[in-house]
């Protein structure tokens, strides 16, 4: 094609391909996703001169604090090892909600993580202050609801 002639199109165009053509599209939904769009705060939590460890912290600061619970568990210290793996859940949801770029910790849009993050540390910490033998925290309610439907 020449540079003279000058492509005439009648219905729906999107960017230039690889060849510069301009390509037809439709208006329906691609069965196939090929592209997905960057979550909100998706980018690097440092400059990109910084080493990688660095660029990361927050989803490093949330997985070094989960790993510790995990220790914690192994050595069987059982309850404070949960809780601190809810509160690193937590903690990822407070800087999801506060810092503008939090690198790979932002997966999907910041309501959604933040919701995500919360709600799952929430029910890690409160099952680990019910869990069994002495629990930290009863709840009246749960117990007569789990006599009643045993019985």
């Amino acid at each position: 094609m020449s540079e003279a002639e000058e492509v005439t199109v009648r219905d729906a165009i999107s960017a230039p391909d690889a060849q510069g053509e301009p390509r037809r599209t439709t208006r329906r939904f691609p069965l196939f996703t090929r592209d997905t769009a960057r979550p909100e705060g998706g980018g690097r939590a440092a400059p990109g001169d910084a080493p990688a460890p660095a660029r990361q912290w927050p989803i490093l600061t949330v997985l070094s604090t989960v790993a510790l619970g995990l220790l914690l568990t192994a050595l069987d210290v059982f309850r404070v090892g949960t809780i601190l793996i809810g509160v690193a859940l937590l903690a990822g949801a407070v800087m999801r909600w506060t810092l503008p770029s939090v690198g790979m910790l932002a997966v999907r849009s910041r309501f959604t993580d933040m919701v995500t993050y919360s709600v799952l540390g929430v029910a890690i910490v409160v099952l680990a202050l019910m869990a069994q033998p002495q629990p930290w925290l009863e709840i009246p309610f749960l117990d007569d609801t789990l006599h009643f439907t045993v019985r």
